[in-house]
């Protein structure tokens, strides 16, 4: 990527979306590709001066721009009704300057063939998104006020992982959005939300230390909705940052044993003591599978694809929803608790979280003997959106999200 490039903004929107204008989203966006350089005036730079010019009045997927950003002689057009609309470029200055003046006019068809591959955004970008783990059409969608809701709908959809536990999948996102709009409208920032759930973290594992399991699962709970809100808060308003990333993960990784031994400790003052003997099996089985899973899912991203054992096959995108995770884990205890019985509960997460990791460790043995046929890949990258494989249909229904469509027609 060329770090000398120059940004150039044009026909800006006044419409605020997740707190952003569209200046402000795309500065964001592009700071963290490691741009910072943006004119207002492309006469100040000489012609061989390479351009990236972007609508100020489209909403750009973080996708198109980073591949644009190492895609010379490059211009983006999309359809909007019967039209092809050019809205982003990666060329000469001489060329950019062209292109604005024309920009606005939406029956153009482009004079710069001869000099830019002129792409749409599904063909400059995969619809794969190995980051977030799921399959997603790339979007370039025209932004106005009477499209604000279903934009930033849109943005927040977004940013979903496509491959997660049915609490995330399912329970959380109507009231994540909610919490993710009071966060903007009072200017928290992800990183605030995180240590807020860091704090609960460590209330929930004293309230289950001392055998106060209701309070504790409050607080875990909450800690655990917070855990979405955090990140989702990120990316809607393009915010995430290093520390942010590893503290989160920290905390993830951290925290779940450490909970499930504070419940068996807290078994005492809750009055149902565990044995001496009883007391290895749970600390063997917990420890072994939390760790084992952890290791099993390092090896196959380490050594057999980057997109994780989880998106391999249809079937690990499945398990995912149910696997021996925190969420899975926590529904578990919250059921032994009610019905009065925390300890079954504790030996439920606990043989649950071992035998997800024997699975785990078959999946890895297989996928092991399948990579000596060649490289594997995720299941998402055989989707075939506009042909779809009949077997795959409720997988991908469930695993992958349906564009999001305007009332002019566009998509994304």
């Amino acid at each position: 990527m060329p770090s000398t490039i120059a940004v150039h903004i044009f026909n800006e929107s006044p419409v605020v979306l997740w707190g952003l204008n569209s200046r402000e989203r795309l500065k964001r966006i592009l700071s963290g590709l490691g741009v910072d350089r943006f004119v207002d005036d492309l006469s100040h730079l000489p012609d061989e001066a390479e351009v990236l010019i972007l609508r100020g009045d489209y909403l750009f997927d973080n996708r198109i721009i980073a591949q644009l950003l190492k895609s010379p002689d490059t211009l983006v057009q999309v359809e909007q009704g019967q039209s092809k609309i050019p809205v982003a470029a990666h060329c000469r200055r001489d060329v950019a300057e062209k292109l604005v003046a024309a920009g606005s006019q939406k029956e153009q068809e482009t004079a710069f063939a001869d000099r830019l591959r002129v792409v749409t955004p599904r063909e400059l970008t995969s619809d794969y998104m190995l980051k977030l783990r799921k399959f997603d059409t790339p979007y370039i969608l025209p932004i106005s006020e009477a499209y604000r809701d279903l934009l930033e709908k849109h943005l927040f959809a977004c940013s979903y992982k496509g491959v997660t536990d049915l609490v995330t999948k399912w329970l959380w996102p109507g009231p994540a959005r909610r919490a993710v709009k009071f966060c903007v409208k009072h200017n928290l920032k992800p990183n605030q939300v995180t240590l807020i759930g860091f704090f609960l973290a460590i209330l929930a594992g004293l309230f289950f230390y001392h055998g106060w399991y209701g309070p504790g699962l409050a607080a875990g709970w909450l800690m655990t909705f917070l855990d979405t809100v955090d990140g989702k808060l990120a990316r809607v308003t393009v915010t995430s940052s290093r520390f942010g990333h590893l503290f989160d993960h920290a905390i993830d990784i951290i925290h779940p044993p450490l909970w499930y031994l504070a419940w068996a400790a807290g078994l005492a003052g809750y009055g149902l003591p565990l044995s001496a003997g009883a007391w290895t099996a749970m600390l063997w089985l917990i420890l072994t599978g939390y760790l084992g899973g952890r290791v099993v899912e390092a090896i196959f991203t380490q050594f057999l694809g980057r997109f994780g054992i989880f998106c391999w096959q249809p079937r690990d995108s499945w398990f995912r929803l149910v696997t021996g995770r925190r969420n899975p884990c926590m529904i578990l205890l919250t059921l032994g608790y009610v019905f009065g019985r925390p300890d079954l509960g504790l030996w439920a997460v606990a043989v649950w979280t071992f035998v997800s990791t024997l699975y785990l460790g078959w999946r890895l043995f297989q996928a092991l003997q399948a990579r000596k046929k060649g490289p594997l890949k995720a299941w998402f990258e055989n989707i075939d959106p506009d042909n779809p494989d009949p077997e795959l249909a409720l997988s991908v229904r469930i695993f992958t999200r349906r564009p999001t469509r305007l009332p002019d027609g566009s998509t994304g």
